[in-house]
């Protein structure tokens, strides 16, 4: 083995070994240890020029010699420094501080047969609004409510106070207590057991509560939270073809019907079929029982636009409620402007074109003026909305604009989907509810109880129908909004 003194800027290494069965490379690592130079930066003057990675010792001429030297060029890798803090575990960071790690909030114990309560809460516990109206909530009870609406709204706004702040699952005892005091339903026992129920009541129930309670005295803020985030305006044609009876009625409602039959395999002709209904009532002409068509169509939109598929209907034989399994496609992007008014239709043509407009900048073409109503009205348009929590101004007109903000924006009739809550089963009375829920950052969290997992938004669309997997049961899309 070879000895030779290598110099370096002012520093001399003598007496530095090099193993000739090695290839140069080799002892250019010795030399990085011993200066900080890293190899590939070293330039070391032999006979011949520079010594090369793969070169043969053989034929460079270095012998074992007495003094013999070898220069060398290069500059260190700077010194490392050690952090000024030592590392933190996730587990040693507050509370919240994990939950803003992880992404997303916490899960819920079931608590025996309460899928359907923990898959309600956390669909709705996204809606940030809702998180807002809650949070201002007064602990004084109001005169014109009664007690078991107000605690139910206290136990609402503590949970999902919970949810925020926790990383760990929470067991929602407390709201449980309290949804089985308002609604006795829920608290159905068989065999000493709690039963099964059905999720959309629960959903229903909790928002006509929410409705009641989260009302404001102030004349500058919207009276109904609720419905201004999730309520529905329908304006209806009845008309009996027997007399020749015509009446205009209108109602609010949180959710839309999509309805199953065989000629529906998408949500848009499900909901088509559930806006047309036949009913049954007094004719003041006829002086006896008619027939009357309903046909109705959106007079107003939600912050919030919720959809129930119409997967249950009551089977005498079996004495319960039986489920329609059939697949019904449904999208992540949904426009209802075809199911509108024709007044609602004017109103939401000028943010119509704006989006065009801003899609068409994005891709680089010229902003055209196109008719809302042409052919293109269900393509596929940018959302140009601020941050998730951003609300819409209330509007007594019928211009679509429904939820309660400081900052006044234009509904567009097209909304993104945000939640899908889920039925595993056979039955509304059994079987396992799952909510599948978009998180601010884009990321879908299926939260199955306890248990969050994170999931791809290309697996969301597939829950919907066809076998005894999830499926669609209800959805929630959030409105894509124009700010004015």
């Amino acid at each position: 083995m070879l000895t030779v003194s290598v110099k370096w800027l002012k520093e001399v290494f003598p007496k530095v070994e090099i193993d000739t069965s090695q290839p140069p490379f080799v002892f250019k690592c010795q030399l990085y240890d011993l200066t900080g130079v890293p190899p590939e930066r070293q330039k070391i003057m032999v006979k011949g020029g520079l010594l090369k990675d793969d070169a043969d010792w053989a034929t460079l001429g270095v012998k074992e010699a007495r003094g013999q030297k070898m220069m060398m060029m290069g500059t260190a890798d700077e010194i490392v420094k050690a952090p000024e803090k030592g590392p933190i575990f996730m587990e040693d960071l507050p509370e919240e501080e994990q939950v803003a790690a992880v992404g997303h909030t916490a899960g819920l114990f079931n608590l025996g047969n309460t899928c359907y309560m923990n898959s309600t809460v956390q669909c709705l516990h996204s809606v940030p609004e809702l998180k807002s109206a809650l949070f201002n909530y007064p602990s004084q009870k109001s005169n014109d409510l009664d007690h078991t609406s107000h605690m139910l709204t206290a136990a609402t706004r503590e949970l999902f106070n919970e949810l925020d702040k926790s990383v760990k699952p929470v067991a929602p005892m407390q709201f449980w207590m309290v949804l089985r005091k308002k609604y006795p339903q829920f608290g159905q026992l068989h065999n000493g057991i709690y039963m099964q129920q059905d999720a959309e009541e629960c959903w229903t129930q909790l928002l006509y509560t929410l409705s009641q309670s989260l009302r404001s005295p102030s004349p500058s803020q919207n009276p109904d939270t609720t419905k201004a985030l999730f309520g529905i305006e329908l304006v209806s044609r009845v008309h009996c073809q027997e007399s020749g009876e015509e009446s205009l009625e209108t109602e609010s409602v949180y959710s839309l019907k999509c309805h199953i039959s065989q000629e529906v395999n998408h949500l848009h002709e499900g909901l088509k079929h559930g806006l047309k209904s036949e009913l049954e009532k007094a004719s003041p002409s006829l002086g006896r029982s008619a027939i009357y068509l309903k046909e109705s169509c959106i007079n107003a939109l939600p912050r919030y636009l919720t959809v129930q598929f119409v997967r249950f209907f009551w089977k005498r034989e079996s004495n319960q409620k039986a489920k329609i399994l059939r697949k019904v496609d449904y999208p992540l992007e949904l426009d209802v402007y075809n199911f509108c008014s024709d007044d609602l239709r004017k109103n939401l043509e000028a943010p119509r074109q704006i989006l065009r407009d801003e899609e068409g900048k994005k891709a680089g073409l010229k902003a055209k003026v196109k008719s809302s109503s042409s052919k293109d009205n269900d393509a596929k348009m940018t959302d140009v909305e601020g941050p998730s929590n951003e609300s819409v101004k209330p509007s007594n007109s019928t211009s679509g604009e429904g939820s309660p903000s400081d900052k006044e924006s234009h509904l567009t009739g097209i909304y993104d989907l945000v939640a899908v809550l889920t039925h595993k089963g056979r039955s509304a009375d059994s079987g396992h509810y799952v909510a599948w829920v978009k998180q601010e950052s884009g990321k879908w969290i299926e939260y199955d109880d306890d248990n969050p997992i994170p999931q791809r938004e290309e697996d969301i669309t597939k829950l919907s129908g066809g076998g005894d997997w999830h499926m669609a049961y209800i959805c929630m899309y959030k409105a894509r909004a124009f700010p004015v």
